[in-house]
């Protein structure tokens, strides 16, 4: 009997010390690789399952063993619950932390800043060059959604290969919500309602220089409109030149481009483009949708270094403004 006891004793001990040594291994396994890089960018491409991302953490150095971290997705049962994305992984994270962000954390995002002003082909050029999305597929997107001078201009938080489905989304929404925050009603214009505002803004934005101007512009425009004149936009020749032609931005214009046949030339043709010209910020919006009450037609840059401008009720006081602009040179 004594000799059963002491068995069993033995047994017991035995039994505690490979459990002790097995949590030991199960500890060591766990914890991050001696050579483990510092803050990482790590991929989780689309359709990959636990496997090919546990080999692609062991490759990379950011985990000792696939076989651990395989093993631990079984074991909490999160098989294809991983999304792709980009995450960021610091250094001296352990495989369960890992796989904790992995499954719970955000995904990386990337910042990217749209200036007021550009066209869609110029926007898909810096999405591209940034990573964010191709550029044929934006562009294709803003095609299909007739979303060019929706794209609202702004600094963008997005995951690198981002469909460009959802781009275009977050672009037309935040327009959406700019001109609700300037002009409450927005929501309640039509299509086409809406399409006339945002191709007036985007003439607004080419052609102010200083912001406290934009409405007086406004006002202008939309006071040609109603006496039946050609709007006569400088910046819509301008996108006839670069956008339709494809040529440089020219330094200066000449009496001849006025005569470019084009739908887009405001100088031969009456009322507003068939469509927008550039994607007006937030500036332009708001002069389009609120502009200021004048009775001014013309306006004539007055000063190029602070952009401000001479604007006339009449040809006889713009031809006036013109002579002095051109004695004061």
């Amino acid at each position: 009997m004594k000799k059963l006891i002491r068995f069993l004793i033995v047994l017991l001990i035995i039994t505690a010390a490979v459990a002790a040594a097995g949590a030991a291994v199960m500890i060591n396994i766990n914890k991050p690789p001696d050579n483990m890089p510092g803050e990482t960018v790590f991929r989780v491409s689309k359709g990959e399952n636990g496997s090919v991302i546990g080999k692609h953490l062991e490759e990379q150095g950011l985990i000792r063993s696939s076989a651990f971290f395989i093993a631990y997705i079984k074991f909490k049962n999160t098989a294809g619950m991983m999304k792709s994305g980009l995450y960021r992984i610091s250094g001296g994270a352990s495989c369960v932390e890992i796989h904790n962000l992995l499954l719970y954390g955000a995904e990386e995002l990337f910042r990217v800043a749209v200036p007021p002003g550009l066209t869609s082909g110029s926007i898909s050029v810096i999405l591209e060059k940034e990573g964010i999305t191709n550029a044929e597929d934006f562009l294709k997107e803003v095609a299909e959604k007739n979303a060019e001078g929706f794209l609202f201009p702004d600094t963008y938080s997005f995951p690198k290969e981002y469909p460009a489905e959802k781009v275009v989304e977050v672009m037309t929404e935040t327009f959406k919500e700019a001109a609700i925050s300037v002009y409450p009603d927005y929501e309640k214009m039509d299509d086409a309602q809406q399409k006339e505002k945002v191709i007036m803004a985007s003439i607004i934005e080419r052609e102010y220089r200083n912001e406290d101007e934009a409405g007086k512009i406004a006002s202008v425009f939309y006071n040609r409109i109603e006496k039946n004149m050609y709007l006569g936009s400088c910046a819509t020749i301008v996108y006839v030149i670069t956008e339709e032609q494809g040529k440089e931005h020219p330094e200066k214009l000449l009496y001849r481009d006025l005569e470019i046949e084009s739908p887009f030339n405001t100088y031969t043709n009456k009322g507003l483009p068939p469509g927008p010209i550039c994607n007006p910020g937030l500036t332009a919006i708001n002069a389009a949708l609120n502009p200021e009450e004048t009775d001014f037609l013309y306006f004539l840059l007055e000063d190029p270094e602070k952009g401000t401008h001479m604007f006339s009720r009449n040809l006889a006081e713009h031809n006036q403004s013109y002579e002095l602009y051109i004695k004061g040179k």
